[in-house]
């Protein structure tokens, strides 16, 4: 694993609201907004950033944690902007902080956790811990 991240990083990323990032479960459409689950999607994804530029070949990361604070909605069409901070790297393990904006407007925050570990040590049964 390759460290060339620091806390205090950050990293961008962009969604524009489409239909199926909008609420809905098995029984139908909830309404036009993007939906907390969507959100902290592509919120772990602009986390996951930073660990593409920290991971080698024969590793992957797998999230560890993920907290979502919405705090107002995004309409459908409407464009999201994400930034990841990294927050702390500790052994194989790194925090992020993350906020998502429309318009200027914050609509959500949280923290985001991933641990890179080698893929030849996967299995069903595996514990994350190493």
């Amino acid at each position: 694993m390759a460290i060339p991240v620091q806390p205090g990083d950050e990293r961008r990323f962009s969604r524009q609201v489409r239909p199926e990032d909008c609420a809905a479960f098995d029984s139908g459409s909830v309404h036009p907004v993007y939906a907390t689950f969507a959100l902290a999607r592509d919120a772990e994804w602009c986390c996951r950033l930073f660990v593409l530029d920290m991971k080698s070949p024969e590793e992957e990361g797998i999230g560890t944690m993920l907290s979502v604070e919405h705090l107002s909605p995004a309409t459908a069409g409407s464009v999201v902007e994400f930034t990841a901070i990294a927050e702390s790297i500790n052994g194989h393990e790194m925090i992020c902080s993350y906020e998502a904006r429309c318009n200027g407007r914050l609509i959500a925050r949280g923290k985001t956790g991933q641990k890179i570990l080698k893929k030849k040590n996967w299995n069903a049964c595996s514990s994350l811990s190493s």
